[in-house]
């Protein structure tokens, strides 16, 4: 075979290869169209019966929303038809009571115009009625004279007296049953009873120290102190202020001036003169103005340094001085800026306990007996004097306040100033803060005694524990609890209004009965 015998051969094959290669492509493109066709209708056959499913679920779902709705206007069409009913029945309720009370006022019309015709009828007049009830009555009167034996204005006081005291036993039962309503009470109220019932411990007190000893190294220095002619006595009264009283006691000369102050320049400046021997006018006033600045600057470091200790800032100059100048007052033997200085701690704590300011409470503390520093150069009480020097510097309205009732002379605006007036009393009746003389100490005593034996029922009193305390007995078939309450509550307030007295006086009163029987 030749070449193109090959060739023709290859085409041939070629081409049946072509040919049954193109008959397998179609047979395969004709497989796929027919399982994409079977897809294509299995998709739009799935869609078609999920769309029934979501067509039935939205049926089902509008139906139930519709049923709701009904359900709820069937539910207020009830209640409106069950309201409106309920008006009906008050409606025809209100109509029969109207009905019925018109009915009524119609018998009572009736038997008015009935009495009203009666009493025409009837022979005696109005005046004759009157003057016969009249003369009832006054026959009533002078029977029921006659039986008790008492006249009309007698029986009255006699009433008089039996009211008041039934009304005198009730307000004591009612008293007695706030007090211990009050005691029950007491831990939901602490602050206020401890703040404002504290303070009726409080207590007046009015006595100075006014004279200061000097001791002489001889006799013969009284006549250097008076010097010729009394001239040195004379310059020592005109630098100092104060009075030398030279006595016939050895080796002493008294100094007496109501200025504390003026009697410590004194007292200063004549033991130095003593000490350095030269007693003459110019010397005596060269001294004098010297220790004046001394004291002056003694003062003020003492007051700042009770400001400072109680970490108290703001407080104006003048009064760290008056502060100071307490220094050198007294009150029953007690020293005032020692007693200020308890005042404000106690008052601190406290405040810090009841959760008020504690600042505030230390302020007032250390200011609360301010106006004894001039309190012999101003007219007034020291509450005054004090409260008045406060304001003139600029201090808080609630420190003057407490200032001016830490004696109980007002009302307290702040738990703070109660609590300065119990700190005051507390401080004032610790043991051995104050003294007194024995006659005014027995005098109180005595005092103390018969004003308690001066209530009707008492039995036997005690004045105890140094006069801080009355005890005392009533008779338990004359007295009983109530009154009892009484005689406690009226002696103390009476005690408060006529004696005066340093911190608080205790009144107990026992009231017991005892049955004794002896077995033979």
């Amino acid at each position: 075979m030749n070449f193109s015998e090959y060739l023709l051969i290859g085409i041939l094959t070629g081409l049946i290869v072509a040919i049954v290669l193109s008959l397998i492509y179609r047979a395969n493109l004709r497989s796929k169209k027919d399982a994409i066709e079977k897809e294509k209708a299995k998709i739009i056959e799935e869609s078609k019966r999920e769309a029934e499913r979501i067509k039935k679920d939205a049926i089902i779902e509008a139906k139930d929303v519709v049923y709701q709705a009904k359900s709820e206007v069937d539910k207020e069409l009830r209640e409106r038809r069950s309201e409106l009913n309920h008006l009906e029945r008050r409606l025809r309720q209100k109509e029969e009571t109207f009905e019925r009370k018109f009915e009524q006022l119609e018998k009572r019309e009736q038997e008015l115009n009935k009495r009203e015709k009666d009493h025409t009828s009837k022979e005696l007049s109005v005046q004759d009625k009157e003057a016969y009830y009249d003369q009832l009555i006054k026959n009533q009167k002078q029977l029921l004279e006659k039986l008790s034996g008492l006249s009309s204005e007698e029986a009255k006081q006699e009433l008089l007296r039996k009211v008041e005291e039934e009304s005198r036993f009730e307000a004591a039962k009612l008293t007695k049953k706030i007090e211990d309503e009050a005691k029950e009470n007491a831990e939901k109220k602490a602050k206020e009873i401890m703040g404002l019932a504290l303070q009726r411990y409080s207590s007046d007190y009015v006595v100075d120290a006014t004279v200061t000893a000097v001791t002489l190294p001889n006799d013969e220095m009284k006549g250097r102190i008076i010097g010729r002619e009394g001239r040195n006595i004379r310059a020592l009264e005109a630098a100092t202020g104060v009075d030398l009283i030279v006595d016939d006691t050895p080796e002493v000369v008294t100094l007496s001036a109501f200025d504390p102050v003026r009697r410590e320049i004194a007292r200063l400046s004549l033991e130095r003169l003593i000490t350095d021997g030269r007693i003459h006018p110019t010397r005596i006033e060269e001294i004098v103005e010297k220790v004046r600045k001394e004291v002056d600057s003694y003062i003020r470091e003492e007051g700042e340094k009770a400001v400072f200790d109680f970490g108290l800032s703001g407080i104006h100059p003048e009064l760290i001085k008056l502060i100071g100048r307490l220094k050198y007052r007294t009150s029953y033997g007690q020293n005032v800026l020692q007693h200020s200085r308890e005042v404000a701690y106690v008052a601190g704590v406290m405040a810090s306990e009841l959760g008020v300011d504690i600042k505030l409470a230390k302020r007032a503390g250390i200011l609360h007996d301010i106006g004894k520093s001039v309190d012999h150069e101003v007219e007034g009480s020291h509450q005054e004097i004090g409260a008045n020097i406060a304001k003139k510097y600029g201090e808080n309205q609630k420190v003057i306040n407490a200032i001016l009732v830490h004696h109980g002379e007002g009302d307290p605006s702040t738990v703070e100033a109660a609590l300065i007036a119990s700190a005051d009393a507390l401080s004032a009746a610790r043991p051995g803060a104050r003294k007194e003389s024995i006659e005014s100490y027995l005098k109180r005593l005595e005092k103390l005694e018969q004003m308690a034996l001066s209530y009707k029922g008492v039995d036997k009193c005690y004045a105890i524990q140094a006069g801080r305390e009355i005890r005392i007995i009533v008779k338990p078939e004359d007295i009983n609890d109530e009154m009892s309450s009484i005689i406690s509550r009226e002696l103390a307030k009476k005690i408060e209004s006529e004696m005066t007295y340093p911190g608080q006086i205790k009144v107990t009163v026992i009231r017991e009965s005892r049955y004794v029987e002896y077995a033979k």
